[in-house]
């Protein structure tokens, strides 16, 4: 087992960690990531507590999955030297499941169950974009080339890009679902995938969608013919693929270029998915993949061979988050469904 940094971990007893980003952000010349919790108070060893002062909104679930969220608070942490909380942002009546980091690094956009949308300023902690969706957001992804515009889906049959510098809805992608699990963008933002909750016998059309960003057009609705979702989609970093991870209890490998054809020789299999929404990341050079795993596990496999390379004992509950730091291949972190943080070495 790779042993956990000392000092280099937070337990949260009563709550989740439901995001786990790492960034490298110029605003404090150090290491961060940003997490997105449900407990009232974040303790980290060693260290004061450090409050939630979002508000105690009802639990809500998603349907489908093991998802519980209630406080509507994001927090930056230095993860590297101190361990210590930089910032919190108390935006959101209630819960917060999805947040992004611009891709300056200066910038928090998130979305919440109170159908709120905002764009932080890291540094002022000033307000630069704010407005309201006409649905309760789970899934935000930043546009590629133009950072100025984003797509946002969650619980409704449709995504909507968004335009910041005029605060308006620019373009709709409508298809019969009733949410969206996760975006990820394309050949340089002319394509995009969603991932929906649609899983039944029928349904094979609709699990994995590819679309045309300009048009709103579906290029492709025959991706995915399992029965199961896929509640995270990562993009490998050098190869013209992406992964998808399935309830199935195994992540597939796709072409990323039309037809997005699944690859059936590669299979990446050891882990369990079990209803949580649980992430999965490349290396930046792309040789390994990393995933989380329902019974606490984190596994990392190897991209060519599919073989698992090794196996981190680090939780006790979930582990719904695993991500390989951008800069330090060496370095990954990982968060559980109790509210744990690690970082390995």
């Amino acid at each position: 087992m790779v042993p956990s940094l000392p000092g280099k971990r937070t337990a949260c007893p009563s709550g989740r960690c439901l995001l786990l980003v790492w960034l490298q952000a110029p605003v404090w010349q150090a290491l961060v990531w940003i997490l997105v919790l449900k407990q009232d108070v974040c303790r980290w060893p060693g260290l004061l507590p450090c409050p939630l002062r979002g508000s105690e909104s009802p639990v809500s679930e998603d349907r489908g999955q093991r998802h519980r969220w209630r406080a509507g608070v994001k927090q930056v942490w230095n993860a590297v030297d101190s361990g210590s909380c930089l910032q919190t942002y108390s935006l959101h009546s209630e819960a917060v499941r999805a947040a992004r980091w611009s891709p300056c690094g200066r910038r928090i956009l998130s979305g919440g169950f109170d159908f709120a949308l905002h764009l932080t300023d890291l540094e002022t902690g000033t307000q630069l974009f704010s407005s309201r969706s006409d649905f309760r957001i789970t899934a935000l992804r930043f546009h590629p080339r133009d950072h100025s515009v984003f797509v946002c889906g969650g619980f409704s049959s449709e995504m909507k890009a968004w335009d910041i510098r005029t605060s308006k809805v620019v373009r709709s992608y409508k298809a019969t679902i009733q949410q969206t699990l996760d975006i990820l963008f394309l050949r340089e933002g002319s394509e995009f995938l969603s991932s929906t909750d649609a899983s039944s016998r029928d349904s094979a059309d609709r699990t994995i969608i590819a679309w045309d960003f300009q048009s709103s057009a579906k290029i492709s609705n025959q991706i995915f013919h399992e029965r199961y979702t896929c509640p995270s989609l990562t993009l490998h970093p050098r190869e013209p693929v992406f992964l998808a991870q399935t309830n199935g209890n195994y992540l597939a490998l796709f072409s990323a270029v039309w037809p997005y054809r699944m690859s059936r020789r590669r299979r990446y299999e050891g882990h369990k998915v079990e209803g949580y929404s649980v992430g999965c990341d490349c290396s930046p050079d792309g040789d390994l993949l990393l995933t989380g795993s329902a019974d606490g596990r984190t596994l990392v496999y190897s991209f060519r061979t599919a073989s698992r390379a090794r196996t981190l004992h680090g939780h006790t509950q979930a582990c719904v988050g695993a991500t390989f730091h951008p800069v330090l291949p060496s370095m990954l972190a990982t968060c559980s469904w109790e509210g744990d943080v690690k970082i390995w070495h």
